[in-house]
């Protein structure tokens, strides 16, 4: 039984305004030919099929003319939800696909015996069976009440998740069970999910994930299953050192900062071997031609000079760059200078950074710094440091709680909040609800007042930022 582990394929993503749709073409050709080169039994799509909720009418195609192509191959499809896709919009063709060997599990939402999936092999046997766990909305598995602070609130979510797994692996031992008496072989499980796991390497593309108050699933949640499917973390990575759990990693570079890691996809073969299975990694090729270029505005010239990925770059497919001025003065032509490096030459600058070598400064000394080359966070984050927070550190700790769900909220499909503005709160004696209007993202009615005046100051200080800039 061999299986194909992929994930994070963001169709549909605009890169600096630019689309990927020949990159995301040119990869699912490659990932048919893999297929049927391996012999692929079933391929897992462990999340982020998506890249936005509302994918464009391209995208779309895509994806249901590599179902279609995959249809000659003899391979089962599990495709599961990110925190990027919309429920509905994989929803609105599963009953469809149920009729092309294609199985989509969009939400941990409904019937547990649904989300346990029976893999055949090539001889129409239980090759493997396996527990789909898509993206875990706190909804769906907890409902949260008053009175809890911040340390029992993620106890209790990690408590949640670590249970619908125990039960969806108890569901899939049985079935195991029941198939095995035909056979000899002990059938694997396989179990899937899109989380952030403790401890792991993310890029600058990868959307933070609040599941409710948790910020990281500990590996020793996840049932003893025989290979585990991750998804949501771009760089390709094991979880806790352990080979049978692993991140497949974004088959193209979602952002520039991912072009050091080498993409692939995951091979594992169950030969019946007790040791378990045999795990290889597919590197996938890279579809278009982009790179990083660091240091002062000489070393630049050079390496733009003798950049292969720029010499071997087409009119019809040009090199995309990052390009990181080291300098400590700020040069108003700086990409007036840099465009004239490139006259000639198949390359478009995606993005310019300003790099100080002096990486860490207070806000008063980064005036001249454009708001574009700045995060949010960093943003923020620069703000907080003009405040004196010696005597109160906890205040720091609650700003910082505060704008992060605020950025959640921004970051969060309407779908989702939609579905978290349905619920109904419920006052039980005692003054209990079922959902607290901070989960909501409201301002909590107990917020100090100094709080709340300093995130207004932070948001005069947005304004006067970007002013500047």
């Amino acid at each position: 039984m061999k299986i194909l582990h992929t994930s994070d394929w963001h169709l549909g993503q605009s890169f600096f305004t630019k689309s990927r749709k020949n990159e995301h073409a040119a990869f699912l050709k490659w990932l048919l030919n893999e297929v049927e080169t391996h012999s692929v039994d079933a391929l897992i799509v462990a999340g982020d099929v998506f890249d936005t909720g509302t994918p464009p009418s391209y995208a779309r195609e895509l994806y249901h003319e590599f179902i279609g192509a995959l249809q000659t191959k003899k391979c089962t499809l599990i495709v599961l939800g990110g925190n990027h896709d919309s429920v509905s919009v994989l929803n609105e063709s599963k009953a469809l696909l149920k009729y092309l060997n294609s199985h989509v599990i969009a939400s941990t939402f409904g019937d547990a015996d649904d989300q346990v999936i029976t893999l055949e092999d090539s001889q129409g046997n239980c090759g493997a069976i396996l527990c789909a766990v898509p993206f875990i909305r706190p909804r769906d598995v907890i409902i949260s009440s008053a009175g809890q602070d911040a340390v029992e609130k993620r106890q209790a979510l990690g408590d949640a998740i670590k249970q619908h797994y125990a039960t969806l692996f108890q569901k899939a031992v049985s079935l195991r069970e029941a198939s095995s008496s035909a056979s000899d072989k002990l059938i694997p499980i396989i179990a899937t999910g899109h989380l952030t796991a403790l401890g792991v390497s993310q890029s600058e593309s990868v959307r933070d994930i609040y599941i409710g108050t948790l910020e990281g699933f500990d590996a020793s949640g996840f049932p003893p299953a025989d290979y585990i499917a991750l998804g949501h973390i771009h760089r390709p990575q094991k979880v806790a050192g352990k080979a049978h759990i692993r991140y497949s990693g974004s088959p193209i570079p979602l952002s520039f900062d991912e072009l050091n890691t080498q993409k692939q996809v995951v091979l594992v073969d169950f030969d019946g071997d007790e040791n378990g299975p045999e795990i290889t990694t597919i590197s996938v090729p890279r579809f278009q031609a982009m790179q990083v270029i660091k240091g002062d505005l000489a070393t630049i010239e050079q390496k733009i000079t003798t950049s292969d990925d720029i010499a071997n770059a087409t009119e019809a497919q040009p090199a995309w760059l990052c390009i990181e001025v080291e300098t400590q003065d700020y040069l108003t032509d700086l990409q007036q200078r840099i465009q004239q490096m490139l006259d000639g030459k198949h390359a478009e600058i995606l993005q310019l950074k300003r790099v100080r070598k002096q990486q860490v400064k207070r806000l008063s000394d980064k005036q001249n710094v454009q708001l574009s080359e700045l995060s949010v966070t960093e943003v923020f984050e620069a703000r907080l440091e003009l405040e004196n927070f010696d005597d109160t550190p906890e205040r720091m700790s609650r700003i910082s709680n505060l704008f992060a769900d605020a950025v959640e909220l921004v970051n969060t499909n309407q779908e989702d909040l939609d579905g978290q503005q349905g619920v109904q709160n419920s006052i039980q004696d005692g003054g209990k609800k079922s959902v607290q209007s901070s989960e909501l993202g409201e301002t909590p009615e107990n917020t100090p007042p100094e709080d709340t005046k300093s995130l207004q100051q932070a948001s005069l200080f947005f304004d006067e930022t970007e002013d500047k800039a």
